[in-house]
């Protein structure tokens, strides 16, 4: 098993997102997470995906398109420590990427496609990661990662943005 991630694997703030998650197999929670939450994403209409919870707001397509960009980067960051590179990488601002990506533009089912497409691209590059590349860091955003870390960092994201969804988009479901 490869364990959870221990203080300063991460600046304090992921552990936010590793926080929402349990158990100390991080493979096991991205697969055991994906079908529950591409079922959930599924569900919701094209109508509905482009609701924003007050002015100003991320559309649910913006929230989705967020999540999948931010996995991309996540998982970016784990292939370049793992495979040890020590060069640091720049930080990633949401707000910039969700300003170019014309989300609202591109279907839902097209979102939820591409959320499950790069999921399986995730899994498939931890399935395949050496075990001496789990322990491995690098620095991003100014900020210590570890491979390990950053694994659960992704499936923690991803409860996170669900809850919001849940909680701030779509109450009348979460019921």
């Amino acid at each position: 098993m490869i364990g959870r991630p221990e203080a300063g694997e991460a600046a304090s703030y992921y552990f936010t997102y590793i926080g929402q998650t349990e158990g100390g197999d991080p493979l096991a929670l991205l697969r055991d997470q994906t079908a529950p939450v591409l079922a959930e994403l599924r569900a919701i209409s094209e109508e509905t995906s482009l609701l924003r919870y007050e002015p100003g707001k991320w559309s649910v397509r913006e929230l989705l398109n967020r999540v999948t960009d931010t996995e991309r980067a996540f998982a970016f960051r784990a292939l370049w420590f793992a495979r040890g590179f020590d060069a640091p990488l720049p930080g990633y601002d949401q707000d910039i990427a969700v300003a170019h990506a014309g989300a609202d533009r591109i279907s839902w089912a097209a979102h939820v496609e591409e959320f499950a497409a790069v999921r399986a691209s995730t899994i498939a590059m931890f399935e395949n990661m050496p075990a001496e590349g789990w322990p491995r860091k690098g620095i991003a955003s100014e900020n210590l990662f570890t491979v390990r870390a950053l694994a659960f960092i992704v499936a923690g994201h991803v409860n996170h943005h669900m809850r919001i969804l849940r909680e701030r988009y779509l109450p009348e479901q979460a019921r």
